[in-house]
């Protein structure tokens, strides 16, 4: 960073600096994008009191006594939603023992992933810094390389992917293809409880070099797994007196019959068009509710999506035919989708160390044809509502608790970045380990800004 660019930095996060404890805070001149039917104000004022938006409009004036920011010039958001991340169940990415979001001891859908977010990890403030106040923690796809691996190596890949899935000792069930249960987390600085929704979602795996041999054996061992889960459902007594009837365990069943009660989504990272449909046909038939994942051929079943009211969750910068699985990638992919009528929640990285990469996407989306405001709600209102919590985030709404960002400029531009981060109506920290380090280590002419 220039000397220039640091002081100017330093003046605007000082000309932002407001008390985390003051109980009512005026947002001022800004534009505000709600992500919701009310569509955006493009000069207005957003009111914070006691932790809720008490008023937002073009003509409210600044409560008496309450902290004012200007907001001239700038962008304010809902929170971002990081939509599938490792994010507060990961750590190091290079070492294994700092990975918590993969199912273990037979365990399969009735791996839980909320037991073990840390809203210690170092990431979290990092994370707040790209504008994301919430996310949506999932276990790890069940897929460890490429399908033609060989050689010392490959074995080494095969026997990761063995561990991912969950598989133990000899004598341990199968986990088959769920990877376990996803959860919703607050990312609040110094929330005690910050898992405000577990088991939101039960994570299956269709990807190429997944546990499944081949997609015919998939799908025999789904439609089975849940007919299993119906029994289970229906006699649990029985169910104890014939254990080794079931592929599944106990623990696995109890985590499926929400699921086949339509009380709880499969998230499904599927890729291919063809397959997407036999999803569609597996979910009609069994009468369950889907979400698709990376789905790089959407496109293609956009019509047959809109109409079995399945969302997706796509990466719009995900367009090389790097398989036989996704050729028919490409750029527009989430403008196709959403022209047709399909929820699009817009993803980036699934690893905790770049989920800004989200709101680029979104930038790419639109610049290959998605409307803007769709590219705001696909980070924010859209996630929130398709993974059942839309009435607790992901709104600029009078009376909703305040996840709030003001952004410098528009938040899907690379040159922007957060100015104050709101959750709940407590301004969270600016600062980082990342950051910290920065300031320990930076020459000191370079930080007094010396030539």
């Amino acid at each position: 960073m220039t000397p220039r660019r640091l002081i100017l930095s330093t003046a605007l996060a000082l000309a932002f600096t407001v008390p985390a404890s003051a109980e009512t805070v005026a947002i001022v001149g800004a534009r505000i994008e709600t992500a919701g039917p009310k569509g955006a104000l493009a000069r207005g004022t957003l009111v914070i009191t006691d932790g809720r938006i008490a008023a937002m409009g073009a003509d409210v004036l600044p409560p008496a006594g309450a902290q004012v920011i200007d907001g001239t010039g700038k962008v304010v958001t809902p929170g971002l939603i990081a939509a599938s991340t490792n994010l507060t169940a990961s750590e190091v990415e290079g070492v294994r023992a700092t990975h918590d979001d993969s199912a273990g001891a037979g365990l399969s859908a009735g791996f839980d992933i909320s037991y073990g977010v840390n809203l210690a990890s170092t990431f979290v403030p990092r994370a707040r810094q790209t504008g994301v106040t919430l996310a949506v923690v999932t276990p790890a796809p069940l897929q460890g390389g490429e399908e033609d691996d060989e050689g010392e190596d490959g074995q080494e890949v095969l026997e990761a992917r063995h561990l991912t899935a969950g598989a133990g000792e000899a004598g341990w069930r199968d986990p088959g293809l769920f990877g376990g249960q996803a959860a919703a987390v607050r990312l609040d600085e110094g929330d005690p409880d910050p898992v405000f929704k577990s088991r939101l979602a039960v994570t299956l795996d269709l990807l190429r070099g997944g546990p499944a041999s081949s997609r015919g054996t998939a799908f025999v061992l789904l439609h089975t797994a849940l007919a299993d889960a119906r029994r289970f459902a229906r006699d649990p007594a029985a169910f104890d007196r014939d254990a080794a009837a079931s592929r599944y365990g106990r623990e696995d069943l109890e985590a499926l019959v929400p699921v086949v009660q339509g009380r709880t989504p499969l998230l499904v990272r599927v890729q291919r068009a063809a397959d997407i449909r036999q999803v569609l046909r597996f979910a009609l038939a069994e009468h369950v509710h889907v979400i698709l994942e990376g789905a790089q051929e959407a496109w293609e079943v956009a019509p047959e999506l809109a109409e079995a009211g399945v969302a997706v969750l796509v990466d719009p910068e995900d367009d090389l035919p790097e398989s036989f699985d996704t050729l028919g990638a490409r750029l527009d992919n989430a403008a196709r989708l959403q022209a047709a009528g399909v929820a699009v929640v817009i993803q980036g990285s699934r690893d905790f160390n770049n989920l800004r990469q989200a709101r680029f996407n979104a930038g790419t989306a639109v610049a290959y044809g998605l409307p803007y405001e769709a590219a705001i709600a696909s980070l924010t209102s859209v996630p929130a509502r398709v993974f059942g919590f839309g009435d607790k985030a992901g709104l600029l709404e009078v009376g909703r608790e305040a996840d709030v960002v003001v952004w410098s400029g528009d938040p899907l531009e690379t040159s922007s970045w957060p100015l104050a981060v709101f959750i709940a109506g407590k301004r969270q920290p600016d600062t980082s380990r990342g950051l910290q380090l920065r300031d320990r280590y930076l020459p000191q002419d370079i930080a007094a800004g010396t030539p």
